[in-house]
């Protein structure tokens, strides 16, 4: 059985905003919201992640945040979700990666989560959903 672990890591202001009031509309909690969407992902088998986030959130969760995760604890949390990184990433995709549907392409993913890009746009066949919007 893989241990659970709780991380807490900062989230950008404005997009926590938006996912309190979406939680508070829904009667949850932004944990809770955001548990049962991994929790989804990781049951459909369809979740996607690419090597460059992995990187980012070990560095992240070890060494920039307040309280800093035990490099054991980010390393298991890499290997797991490590099973959703479908292809390598290459040299061609790190210079497409300026737009970051290049990755999301490449694994084969058919959505892209994001508060950022246009939602209801399909690039290159990948939908973009902004999971906060309408809610």
């Amino acid at each position: 059985m893989t241990a659970k672990h709780n991380i807490t890591l900062a989230i950008e202001p404005g997009l926590l905003r938006k996912a309190r009031a979406v939680a508070a509309r829904r009667g949850r909690s932004v944990s809770a919201l955001l548990a049962d969407e991994l929790r989804e992902l990781w049951e459909s088998g369809s979740g996607r992640m690419s090597v460059q986030v992995l990187q980012e959130f070990y560095v992240n969760a070890t060494r920039r945040i307040a309280t800093p995760v035990a490099q054991a604890t980010a390393r298991e949390v890499v290997s797991s979700y490590g099973a959703w990184v479908r292809e390598p990433a290459t040299p061609s995709t790190v210079t497409r990666a300026i737009d970051i549907v290049a990755s999301a392409e490449q694994a084969g993913a058919t959505t892209l989560y994001s508060e950022n890009l246009g939602a209801g746009q399909s690039i290159a066949g990948v939908t973009i959903v902004n999971p906060l919007a309408g809610a």
